[in-house]
């Protein structure tokens, strides 16, 4: 398992990570996972095995079941990890039950410390900006965290390129922790962060941390053109989520290459995210010991440099202003 730094920071953390939104099952969150205790003891185990160090969870998975779950799974193990979870969403009915205000912050927190059953949070990310609250509250209260020693590192996740530049902005003009990582959305399908997020998080130094980098499994390999949708697939009775058709070709091209490596689609598909410029890990969710086995498969081999040069080139995003206009020589 290769180790990189997260982002500017000096703490090192593995290529891949264990997500645990499949740990628990409250609520609308039920159909992502499911993962009772004794399934996440051994999913957990297997991570720590294989090199893994970095985990991953929020306050609202599950309700708060996926971080009480992780941390019985951990238990002593703990201070051998990099332990990530997040805040920002609703956790109850009050008022003041959501959001990045200094109150939902440090309420979050406390509640999150609890449930983990931990003292401290390697690295606390807001889930998603807010717009009801100044970006001065947010940071203060985050930096206040990092003194009190409840959290160690800062991230976001889900910000657009403006607003985590303005948070880097307002960090540094009052002298406050900075965002040390981004966790967004990236995949073959869906590779709108190169627009701006990318740019901006190599310029300033911001490791990436990868969500759904299988699309919600439509990168799985389980879904194939002309074949009918496997039962109990996260998107077998839904409408689809991407277009079908790239999909589908995008599936055809990566079985190809995995058929030239003995792997899998699903290993291709991670094994392109981290050759990314950018990346700091891949975060993977599992819902059983079988995927998991499949996941760390994809750091066995490695991608030949035309294999990653024509995936790059048959998933590649559609030219928006103004990188359309730049990229005509315009500005040479």
């Amino acid at each position: 398992m290769r180790i990189r730094y997260l982002g500017k920071s000096g703490v090192k953390v593995s290529e891949l990570c264990l997500g645990t939104m499949t740990f628990g099952a409250n609520s609308r969150w039920k159909p992502l996972g499911q993962v009772n205790q004794n399934e996440a003891d051994n999913i957990v185990g297997m991570a720590l095995q294989a090199g893994i160090n970095l985990f991953d969870t929020a306050d609202v998975y599950s309700d708060g079941q996926s971080e009480e779950i992780l941390g019985k799974a951990l238990g002593k193990r703990r201070k051998d990890i990099i332990l990530a979870t997040k805040v920002r969403a609703r956790t109850g009915m009050g008022p003041n039950d959501v959001g990045n205000s200094r109150h939902h912050i440090f309420m979050g927190c406390e509640a999150s410390l609890k449930r983990l059953g931990t003292d401290y949070i390697d690295l606390y990310q807001i889930h998603s900006f807010d717009i009801h609250t100044p970006l001065e509250e947010t940071m203060r209260a985050l930096d206040d965290l990092v003194r009190q020693g409840k959290v160690r590192y800062i991230g976001c996740s889900n910000f657009a390129g403006w607003q985590l530049m303005k948070a880097l902005g307002v960090s540094m003009q009052n002298n406050l922790e900075k965002f040390v990582s981004l966790q967004a959305q990236y995949s073959l399908l869906i590779r709108d962060l190169e627009y701006e997020l990318v740019p901006l998080c190599l310029d300033q130094g911001v490791g990436i941390l990868i969500w759904s980098p299988l699309a919600g499994g439509a990168l799985s390999g389980k879904y194939r053109r002309g074949k009918l949708k496997p039962e109990g697939g996260r998107l077998s009775n839904n409408a689809p989520e991407y277009d079908e058709e790239k999909t589908y070709d995008i599936v055809e091209e990566l079985d190809k290459i995995a058929k030239n490596h003995n792997a899998t689609v699903s290993e291709v598909a991670l094994n392109y995210l981290l050759h990314k410029p950018g990346v700091t890990s891949v975060i993977m969710g599992v819902k059983s010991q079988e995927q998991m086995v499949d996941n760390l498969k994809t750091i066995d081999w490695e991608m030949l440099p035309e294999e990653f040069a024509h995936l790059d080139n048959i998933s590649k995003p559609t030219q928006i202003y103004p990188y359309d206009f730049l990229s005509q020589g315009f500005h040479d």
